[in-house]
């Protein structure tokens, strides 16, 4: 078997929850979401760049408390533009992983994490100030 993507399923339980982490302040743009009839559950799939969620509402899709462990490039500068927007609900640090790695962790409202890494390269990740050496 050859995989050709895999697509992590996130529990929701509030569509402007929703709208507010994963596309105001996340950056994620709405692919297309679906709802079987009106005042349904709706599921949906999100997108940045080549990264793909499902998001549903339905009961039976996913567990609330799903972890989803991205590798990237550009990840410190992702962290400062989410900084930048000085969200309410989450300032995460950024910070050197013991599996060498510059990472940060997001929580969604639905308890939800998604871990973002990036192969840590200490000519261009060793001046920048990260949450273990505060």
């Amino acid at each position: 078997m050859k995989a050709e993507q895999v697509i992590p399923v996130l529990r929701i339980f509030d569509y402007q929850k929703t709208i507010e982490f994963y596309i105001d302040w996340l950056g994620f743009e709405i692919a297309w979401e679906h709802h079987f009839d009106e005042n349904t559950p709706v599921y949906m799939e999100v997108k940045k760049d080549n990264i793909v969620l499902h998001l549903s509402e339905h009961h039976g899709d996913a567990s609330p408390g799903s972890s989803v462990f991205i590798w990237g490039e550009g990840i410190a500068e992702y962290h400062k533009e989410l900084i930048d927007k000085n969200y309410k609900y989450n300032r995460p640090g950024l910070e050197k992983a013991f599996y060498d790695a510059i990472s940060f962790t997001v929580n969604d409202p639905f308890g939800n994490k998604i871990i973002f890494n990036e192969k840590f390269d200490a000519q261009k990740h060793g001046a920048l100030k990260l949450h273990s050496d505060e």
